[in-house]
């Protein structure tokens, strides 16, 4: 703000306060006959002719300082650029061990069928190596034209029963709308009755006030025989809000009783739901002697079955999958949990820990990139190649398949290093890398680092060039150069 607006402002409080001042002097004019008002309003005159005069000394010593400035130019050029500044941190970085290694399924379980001799008359198209299936879903038909008549009329029961619970449980709904209008009700009449006993006691204060008034001769009996009649129909308020909560609290507790009906009526229905459900489920068991089921929600890695076949009589080229006298028909991949089996040499695997964390990459694909965990280390190490097998689980993804080639970078500790602003490096043409110091108060220096890891993605930490507490610019460092003068930015 520049001298003439502040005089602006300051002449524009005077008016204020004068206009302030010719109001206190109207209503003393205008209650000049009520003599206990003038203690007061002297007091409020005196304090606004205080404002006044603290406005105006205010407006003699801001005006000096400020006409000083104004004849004296700044003489300062002004800095290159306004920028914000970060300190140097120190913080724990993970230290890494890079290794390879081969996905595979981290739980493969068998499919198996239930009953043995049967003709295997159907497998879904959709059931293929590689596909999701959830746990139950059918992978193949042994003999489906039993049961299936009565399973159609089972489950139709079924839902007509369970269209019954429904509307029952609408009727509960609707009686539990009712309980809470009621409810409603009852706050409003208690409402009612707060208000009515508040307006009660104030006519019963001003009753007592007018009886002294009367007794001192100030006022008429008959003003206070209408002050008493007040009192009268207050109290008689009062009573009407009582009985009107009261009759509200009963709809509560007739509606609440209606709601235990309706439940009992609902339960009733949900026990008819589950009688048929048992019929069907009954039903289904028989069924379930015909249909090979998904034992695990997974992929499909292995599809061994094929129409035509007959359970427990595997093709010749299938009698290594013969598990306990059952042809395995399918293999799955639980949950699609897949592992990493990483090579570590002998010398290293006291570096790794269980439930380390692992970055997993891939030369093949570079959208590959997961945090998975170390699981287990085989206590078997190869005689041959000094080398252990790590097992690490992966989160749940379609870019990997067993039988894929990876890369790991196992966890192994955490060191003190130092990190700075992913924006405060900025890189060369030369292939370095350099951050811009505040040295001193306002001038910056280029100092050249090596990176080191990237840090909860907008740090990353300083192997060599700098210090903890050095002080770097973050925004504007784009801008600058060696050497340039700056200002900084409070924000920073």
């Amino acid at each position: 703000m520049n001298v003439s607006d502040e005089s602006s402002s300051e002449l524009g409080m005077e008016d204020a306060l004068k206009a302030d001042d010719a109001d206190v002097g109207q209503k003393l004019n205008s209650q000049s006959n009520r003599l206990w008002l003038k203690p007061l309003l002297l007091g409020t005159g005196l304090g606004f002719a205080i404002a006044i005069g603290g406005v105006g000394a205010f407006k003699h010593n801001t005006n000096s300082p400020q006409k000083a400035v104004a004849n004296n130019p700044v003489s300062s050029a002004k800095p290159a650029m306004t920028v914000t500044i970060a300190a140097v941190e120190p913080a724990s970085i993970a230290q890494k061990l890079n290794t390879t290694g081969t996905v595979a399924a981290s739980d493969l379980i068998p499919v198996l069928p239930q009953s043995n001799g049967l003709q295997i008359r159907q497998i879904p198209e959709n059931i293929k190596e590689g596909a999701f299936v959830k746990k139950g879903q059918v992978l193949a038909v042994l003999d489906d034209s039993i049961l299936q008549t009565q399973i159609i009329q089972a489950k139709a029961d079924v839902q007509s029963k369970q269209a019954d619970v429904e509307s029952k449980q609408a009727d509960v709904a609707s009686k539990l709308a009712t309980v809470s209008a009621n409810q409603a009700i009852v706050k409003q009449r208690q409402a009612d009755l707060a208000q009515a006993k508040a307006r009660l006691e104030e006519a019963q204060k001003n009753f007592q006030r007018y009886q002294q008034l009367a007794a001192s001769g100030a006022i008429s009996q008959q003003e206070l025989d209408t002050r008493s009649f007040t009192v009268k129909t207050a109290t008689e308020a009062v009573r009407v809000a009582e009985e009107n909560v009261r009759s509200a609290q009963a709809n509560v507790g007739s509606s609440q009783a209606n709601i235990s009906i309706a439940e009992a009526n609902v339960n009733k229905a949900q026990a008819d739901v589950r009688s048929s459900a048992a019929k069907v489920g009954q039903l289904q068991t028989q069924l379930g002697q015909t249909l090979v089921l998904a034992p695990v929600s997974g992929i499909i890695a292995e599809k061994l079955a094929r129409v035509g076949d007959v359970t427990g009589i595997p093709p010749q080229t299938q009698v290594g999958n013969v598990i306990g006298g059952t042809q395995k028909l399918f293999s799955i991949i639980r949950d699609r949990k897949l592992e990493l089996q990483a090579k570590v040499p002998e010398i290293q695997l006291s570096l790794v820990k269980v439930g380390a964390t692992v970055e997993v990459s891939s030369d093949m694909n570079r959208l590959v990139k997961l945090e998975g965990r170390v699981r287990e280390i085989e206590p078997m190490v190869n005689d041959q190649r000094r080398e252990a097998i790590v097992k690490i689980d992966l989160p749940a993804t379609n870019l990997l398949k067993p039988g894929m080639f990876a890369r790991a970078a196992i966890t192994t500790n955490n060191a003190m290093g130092m990190t700075v602003p992913q924006k405060a490096v900025q890189p060369q043409p030369d292939g370095s890398v350099v951050v811009f110091m505040l040295s001193g108060e306002d001038i910056v220096r280029a100092q050249k680092v090596e990176l080191g890891e990237p840090i909860n993605g907008n740090r990353v930490e300083i192997k060599s060039g700098l210090k903890i507490g050095d002080r770097v610019v973050v925004r504007g460092a784009g801008y600058l150069k060696d050497g340039d003068k700056v200002l900084i930015s409070p924000e920073g």
